[in-house]
Parts: C-alpha cells; sequence; structure tokens
C-alpha cells in the first residue's frame, strides 16, 4: 500500500532498523528539536556535532535531555560539518543531517574527494516529497536544490533517484512527468529534446521501474482534465507521481510557491552520496525537518 501523506512515513518506518543520524553543526532549536522528535518516537538514535555549550543551552531552553544524543564538540561550523561526514564515512552513522552550517560548507565536506561521501562518478541530487491538500498523492520531485542546469547524465540520475524514492513509499511503477514548457518535441528547446530520449530510454528498458513521458507542461502532468483538453494519453499524463523539472530554476519556483503560497509540507534529501543526506534549509520548519529525517530513514 502506497504512503499518500507525509504523516504515514511516520509509522512506516518503524518497520525498518533503526539507524543513527549524525547532525553536522547542530547549533539551532529547529535541528534539536526535529531531531529529539525522531529520537523519541523511535526513528533514528542521534549523534549532535557542534558547540556542546550551545546545543546543551538549547536543549535546556526546549526542555530537552541532552543524554539522549551523543554530542561531538567541534565549535566551528566547517568543522563540525567535516566530522559528521566522518561519522557518516567510518559507518558509525547512516544519516548525514545538515544543522546550522550553510549550504556551501555543507556540500564542500560531502564532497571533498578525499574524505567526502561521494564516490568516483557519482552524481549528487537533491529529491523532495511534496504534500498537495488538492492532489490525491504525495508529488516526488527533483531537481530543486543542487543541479542548477542538468545535461542528459544528470537527468537520468534525477530520474532514477525520483523513482527509487517513490518506490521506497510504496510506489510500484512510478508514473514520472518530464517537465517542459510544451507537450511538442520542439528541437530549439532543449528540455523538451531530453524529455523526449527520457521517455524513449524508459521505453526501452534503459530506465527501470517506472513510466517515464515527457515533455509535458505541469498542467498535463497532474490535471487529468487539462491531460484530456490536449489530447495527451498515456499512463503519465494527468497521475504523475514524480516530475522531473528542466532546470533548477523551474523546480526551486515549484517548490517555494508550494510551501510558500500553497502551505504545503515537504520531505527533502540529497541521494547519489554513500548515504542519504538531508539538506532541509535553515529556516524550514521542525515539521519539514522531522519529515525529512523519516524520509531518509525510510530510503
Amino acid at each position: 500500500m502506497s504512503i499518500t501523506h507525509l504523516e504515514q512515513m511516520l509509522e512506516a518506518v518503524k518497520s525498518k532498523p533503526r539507524k543513527r543520524l549524525a547532525a553536522a553543526f547542530a547549533n539551532d532549536a529547529h535541528t534539536i528539536e526535529a531531531v529529539n522528535d525522531a529520537v523519541q518516537r523511535g526513528i533514528v538514535e542521534a549523534t549532535l556535532v557542534g558547540d556542546e555549550r550551545t546545543i546543551r543551552e538549547k536543549c535546556q531552553e526546549l526542555g530537552i535531555d541532552p543524554a539522549r544524543f551523543v554530542i561531538v564538540h567541534e565549535p566551528v561550523d566547517s568543522t563540525a560539518a567535516a566530522r559528521a561526514v566522518a561519522l557518516v564515512r567510518s559507518g558509525e552513522c547512516q544519516i548525514l543531517m545538515k544543522g546550522l552550517v550553510s549550504t556551501d560548507k555543507y556540500m564542500r565536506a560531502i564532497l571533498n574527494k578525499e574524505t567526502g561521501l561521494l564516490a568516483p562518478g557519482a552524481i549528487l541530487s537533491h529529491v523532495s516529497v511534496v504534500e498537495h491538500a488538492r492532489y490525491p498523492k504525495l508529488i516526488v520531485c527533483g531537481d530543486v536544490a543542487v543541479l542548477p542546469y542538468p545535461d542528459l547524465k544528470e537527468k537520468i540520475a534525477i530520474t532514477t533517484y525520483c523513482i527509487a524514492v517513490a518506490q521506497a513509499l510504496g510506489i510500484a511503477k512510478p508514473k514520472v512527468a518530464v517537465i517542459a514548457a510544451s507537450e511538442q518535441v520542439l528541437p530549439k528547446v532543449q528540455a523538451t529534446v531530453d524529455a523526449a530520449i527520457l521517455a524513449k530510454m524508459a521505453e526501452r528498458g534503459q530506465i527501470k521501474g517506472a513510466f517515464v513521458d515527457g515533455p509535458m507542461a505541469l498542467d498535463v502532468a497532474i490535471d487529468p482534465e487539462a491531460a484530456a483538453t490536449k489530447g495527451v494519453g498515456g499512463e503519465v499524463a494527468g497521475d504523475a507521481d514524480c516530475l522531473v523539472f528542466p532546470n533548477i530554476d523551474a523546480g526551486n519556483v515549484f517548490y517555494k510557491t508550494s510551501s510558500k503560497l500553497c502551505g504545503c509540507e515537504m520531505a527533502a534529501m540529497v541521494a547519489g552520496a554513500q548515504a542519504p543526506c538531508i539538506l532541509s534549509s535553515r529556516g524550514d520548519s521542525v515539521l519539514t525537518k522531522l519529515y525529512s529525517i523519516t524520509l531518509a530513514a525510510l530510503i
């Protein structure tokens, strides 16, 4: 049975072996509160890497017992990120989470060729799961945060990561819409050409485990009436589980419109590394961070 609401992940993850999370520079209340919630719910165990005094002060302010965590004292943000990555690289922890450290320092620690979490030739990509009140199921999408203008090889990676996340949510054969501004294949619009190639690759078994179709405008991907009006048929049109965006501009606008104007709840992680990496914004809510932890544990 597929998961159609983010809340359902909290129960589904309990059937999985419990993993240990390393939070990089966990000096902020939102991170500590979300991690504590995940620990209390039995989703993960946790190691907080950061300034120990600050972490303990935040715990006291929140009424949280710091003994629930292993605390590793690293008062400098970039060093804390590197230490958290090292804990995952060694296998001591199985999930990495961004705390108060900036995204560039966090990503630099992950991408470090000698001490990071990326295998040679691997591609990192951001995968989001969005719960829209007006859509009957969760939307898995990428990339909204890591790959600015992905080439075809990177779009293949984005597609396969979205499929894997959708399958972890219980969708046996996800329906993937490759998004562009038009359903027509237009030689001068590279997004439509790449979308057509991805669809053909899936048709011939080069991309496995999903129905993949495109190019598709967003309305055709998620609205059966729009698909019918435009005469677009197939397994995916009007019923997409996954959206693969042509670039970070389109993906990021969709993500932030969903969050800020539609009030959607989210879960997000970075795929392609040695372990799931949670890349939540420093401004994300405690609930978004909890859902992101749960998604990473579920994967």
